[in-house]
Formats: C-alpha cells, structure tokens, sequence
C-alpha cells in the first residue's frame, strides 16, 4: 500500500512538471500562421455568440473589416505574448470595458511558487499617476515614502509615457468616453507592464524630484526581512530570551473577543491586505465634523449590509444635513449593493435597473459551463444544471425579438427607512466605472446630488457586464472576458456612448498631487460653508 500511494504520488508530481513545461513552452513558442488566424476567428465566433450589444458602438460592417484585418496582418509566426499585442487593441473596438483580453503567465513548479510566495517584487509596492503625459508616483506601500511625488523618467531604459501610450491601446472604455484611459491606465500600470514584458525578477526605474535624478534596482525581497545580529559585539546566550507572558483566563477571553470583533470589521467594512485599507468608510468631517463623507473604493468585498444600515443609523443619529459620496476610483463590483445603497439615497419607490438584454436563454449556465471553468465545478453544475436552467427560463423571457434577463433588481422598492433626505454631493473621475456608473446615473437622472470631478469612465446608458464568459482561445491561450448581460438604469440620455458628467469640473493637477492635495473635495466643503452663509 506504501508503495502504491508513494507511486501515485511520484505520477501526479510528473504529470504537475510536466503540465508546467508544457504551459510554459506553449506560452513562449512561435505559432503557426492558420494556427494564429484561427484563433482570431474563434473570438470573433465566442463574441458574436455571447455579447448581446456587440454592434452597439461600431457597426458589423467596420467590425467585420477589423478582424478580417487583424487575420490578414498576421503574415509571420509569433508567440502567445506577441500575438496578444496585435489582437487587444483590435478587440477594442467594441467600446465595452468590460470585454478585455490577457495572455497567461509563466507557470511555476511547487518549489519555485513556496519560493516565490515567501517573496514580494518591491515595484509592486509603487502606486502611480498618469497626468499630463507623464508619469509620476501617487504612493508606496511600507515605509519608504521617497518615491511620493517622483516623476518616473525612464522604466529599463525605455520611456513611461511611451509604454502608457501603447498601454492606452490595449484596453476601452464604455462608448466613446475617454477619462477613462488615463485613470485606469494609472491604476493598472504594473499589470499592463507584466503583461507586455512577462515575469521580472528586477527592474531598473530612474526618478526625477524637484532637486535630483535617482535611479533604483526594484528586486525580489524577502517579504518579512530578519533582523541580522551582530556577532561581534553579542556573545552568545548573553541576552536571556523572555518567556512570554502567561495570559489570565479573562484576558484570554478579551483577546478572543478582540479578535472576533476585528473579523467582523474586516468584513464588513471590506479590509485591502495590501494597502491596509477598508473598502467601505464612513467619517464626519468639515468645521464641525458635521458632514457626513462616505469613501466607497468598490462594490464586491465583505458584508455591505451591515455596513450600511450601522452608517445611515449614525448619520441619522448626529442629524448629518449633509452627505458626500466619493466614487473616486471605484471600479464597481455588485448590482446588490449599489441597489441596497441607493435604497438609502432616495425617499421614492423606484427601479433600480432595467430588465438586461443577453444572447442566451441560459445566460448564467453558459457563464459557469466554459473551457476555463475548472473540471470540479463543470461536473457540480451539470449536478445543479435541472435547477439552473429551470431558474434562467423562469427569468428570462421573448419581446420584440429579443431576449431579456430579469434580475429582481428590476422591481419597483420602496426606499431604506432610513434614507437620508439632506443634500447630497457625488465625488467621480474617469475611473468611476461599471457598477459606480450605474449608481451615478440613478441619482443624476433624478436629480438627487450635485456631482464634482469628472465624467465617468462607465455610460450614462448601462454597459454589459453581470455575468461573463471566460474563453481561452485554442492556440494561443489568451483568455478573453464577454460580458453576457445589458445593465442598465431605467434612464437614457443622448447621444450615448458618454459617461455621467459633473455638474462642476475640477481635476487634480501634478501639483495637488505631490502636495497631497484633494482640490474636489475642498470645493465641497467650501460650497458646503458658502451655503451656510
């Protein structure tokens, strides 16, 4: 029996190394020509299938020519990498942000991934900023705070402007909107960098600041660094280790209690590892920390529910008159709880969202049931298929030709009891997108807040999101996301393809940003004291 299972485990070793190898040459290896086109077709296939607004934004004829194109152009074997340069800037002419394209990354065996994750890579720990054509860092992660404010002057010998540029290509936004590029294109700088130069154990950067140009090797650390005794001046067993301290019963039980509070915190208010952060917070500020100032950073980590009943039982506590949500930089997330937090914004019944467009009877089988769905969840969905298809027929019904989807967010609610009546200020900027967007254009059709910063990156008109399907493309292995749902506010406005605009425009300027400056939000508070008087 020991050898048996010693043998099992030695074949599923093999077969490990030998998926990784496999992987990874795949990923690196020139494709054929037909092997490429191929690929190319079969995307334009999986789109045509899938994505119910495909032509939305630019016709069938011009998307046609497009992918006959980019099948024409390709008139040399390449790799996976390379092949993915070509087809991402075509793919965004169907002007939805929510449909995206990457290449899959070098695989590692189990030694190397312990290895690795014992490890970080420090340029990870740069935040930065694209203003200007130029790019600068926004903040750092840990302790180091030199780099803040710094103009990044080249990135391995090659220029940042020009790499954001080209990164600039690779991605869209919702129609025909473009506040969007230089805020995500600053949010997502290293992803896009890994993408288009693969795995990196180091990074030389240059760094320009008011007084000096400084260049740094960014490198794989250790991420907990050990601190190093010095041997000659402490002699062995010259320092007694302490025993740690004996904990009483009760202070045991206030540890438990600490600690399962701050569970429940994490959860609820959303906790970034990362940034060491909450998603979701809530603070009264102003002359006299009367305004009540909600920062949403995204709608998709931790317990909303709670969070937003125990704020608007504050807010209602300290008879807050004025209320700001900022929007900033939030990507969206759920439909769930963009409703339940509009629920306490407005004091009328109202429909959210619209019933959603899809291709499929069967939307959110289709979604689950895709050659990137891994094996175990294939065969329980197939188990649970009876109920999911039952489900999706129920909801989803035939009118003028079309097929619509009905979430339970398409019915009329009544407001949260506690919704806040006073005036409301929205904070947005271009990467305000998806579910943020949606929110945004609820309250901005029915006139319920003055918004401040800049257009949203997400239409005024709803985007296709929802639920997506995840298909690896045969060759080449890159893994394009389709939307399969129309979501929508019951609000139009024209012409379409634009976001939700400010009622008042301010940017952040490279100054503001080096001194740390929030030029949108200082304008609130100062209208919020002009009004006063």
């Amino acid at each position: 029996m020991k050898r048996l299972v010693l043998g099992m485990l030695s074949a599923l070793v093999l077969i490990s190394c030998g998926s990784v190898q496999k992987h990874n040459e795949q990923i690196t290896k020139s494709h054929t020509i037909a092997e490429l086109r191929e690929d190319v077709d079969k995307l334009y296939l999986q789109l045509k299938r899938h994505h119910p607004k495909l032509y939305q934004y630019t016709s069938q004829e011009v998307m046609e020519f497009k992918f006959d194109s980019l099948k024409q152009s390709i008139t040399t074997p390449m790799s996976s990498r390379d092949f993915y340069k070509k087809v991402a800037p075509v793919l965004t002419n169907v002007r939805q942000g929510h449909v995206s394209i990457r290449p899959l990354g070098k695989r590692f065996e189990r030694k190397e991934r312990k290895a690795l994750l014992k490890k970080k890579f420090e340029f990870y720990d740069l935040d930065f900023e694209y203003l200007n054509d130029k790019l600068y860092v926004k903040r750092t992660i840990g302790k180091d705070s030199s780099f803040v404010g710094a103009e990044v002057m080249s990135i391995a010998g090659e220029s940042p402007s020009e790499l954001a540029e080209v990164y600039k290509t690779r991605f869209a936004s919702d129609g025909y909107n473009t506040t969007l590029y230089n805020r995500f294109v600053s949010k997502g700088f290293k992803t896009f960098y890994v993408r288009d130069k693969g795995f990196l154990d180091s990074l030389q950067v240059t760094f320009k600041t008011k007084d000096s140009v400084f260049s740094k090797l960014f490198k794989r650390v250790p991420k907990k660094e050990k601190k190093k005794k010095d041997s000659s001046t402490v002699k062995k067993d010259s320092i007694k280790k302490e025993k740690p301290k004996k904990l009483t019963k009760a202070e045991k039980k206030v540890k438990k209690i600490a600690a399962k509070k701050r569970k429940k915190d994490n959860k609820k208010y959303g906790y970034i590892a990362r940034t060491k952060e909450y998603t979701r917070n809530l603070e009264f500020i102003g002359k006299d920390s009367a305004v009540a100032y909600m920062k949403i950073r995204g709608f998709s980590n931790g317990n909303y529910k709670d969070f937003y009943e125990e704020s608007f039982k504050k807010i209602d506590s300290v008879k807050a008159k004025t209320f700001i949500l900022d929007l900033r930089n939030n990507g969206g997330g759920r439909i769930a709880e963009i409703e339940r937090l509009y629920s306490y914004l407005t004091d009328k019944e109202f429909q959210f969202i619209t019933e959603s467009e899809v291709n499929s009877r069967l939307p959110i089988l289709k979604s689950i049931m895709s050659n990137t769905t891994p094996t175990g969840l294939k065969i329980l969905s197939g188990a649970l298929s009876p109920i999911l298809i039952i489900q999706n027929l129920l909801r989803t019904k035939k009118r003028d030709g079309k097929l619509y989807y009905k979430f339970k967010y398409a019915k009329p609610e009544d407001p949260n009891p506690l919704n806040f009546k006073g005036k409301i200020y929205v904070l947005i900027n271009g990467n305000s997108f998806s579910a943020s967007s949606i929110i945004s254009t609820n309250l901005h059709a029915t006139k319920r807040a003055t918004f401040i910063g800049e257009e949203t990156g997400g239409a005024y008109n709803g985007t296709v999101a929802g639920f997506y399907k995840l298909y690896q493309l045969p060759t080449s292995k890159l893994i394009v996301r389709i939307g399969l749902m129309q979501i929508q506010a019951p609000y139009k406005q024209e012409p379409d393809g634009y976001g939700v605009k400010p009622d008042v425009q301010i940017l952040q300027t490279v100054d503001d940003l080096k001194a740390n400056k929030d030029p949108e939000l200082e304008w609130i508070l100062e209208d919020i004291e002009k009004n006063k008087k």
